[in-house]
């Protein structure tokens, strides 16, 4: 039954970050990932918001954890494409690009993490 749980965020999750990495703006900032950068930042910032709550006073069930971090989460971030895009710039002599990428995304996320958390802390 876990894996009902799992596919089912899944389903919403992988199409959810199709359509958010598809409809982020590039122009002037190609060749930077900004889908993926808004995808794995919002991602790190829902899952501060998810587990937040679940450390603050509302008890996530299994099931929902499956469905929510594991299963939707697991399929909207993106950071396996963060790796191969940052490798990517560096590899096509965009090294600094790559480096400003990579560092913004993992900085982002950690603070969006917090954010998420201290946000649901606030609300509990």
């Amino acid at each position: 039954m876990n894996y009902v749980w799992i596919v089912a965020g899944a389903v919403v999750g992988a199409p959810l970050r199709y359509f958010v990495g598809s409809h982020a703006p590039s122009g002037r900032w190609d060749p930077f990932p900004l889908g993926t950068f808004v995808v794995n930042i919002s991602g790190c910032l829902l899952i501060g918001l998810i587990l937040g709550f679940g450390e603050a006073r509302v008890s996530l069930s299994r099931e929902a954890r499956l469905l929510l971090v594991t299963g939707f989460l697991g399929s909207y971030t993106t950071f396996s494409a963060f790796g191969w895009e940052t490798y990517s710039l560096a590899r096509s002599d965009e090294l600094l690009q790559s480096i400003v990428y990579a560092v913004l995304s993992v900085i982002g996320g950690i603070l969006a993490v917090w954010a998420g958390a201290s946000a649901a802390k606030a609300v509990f």
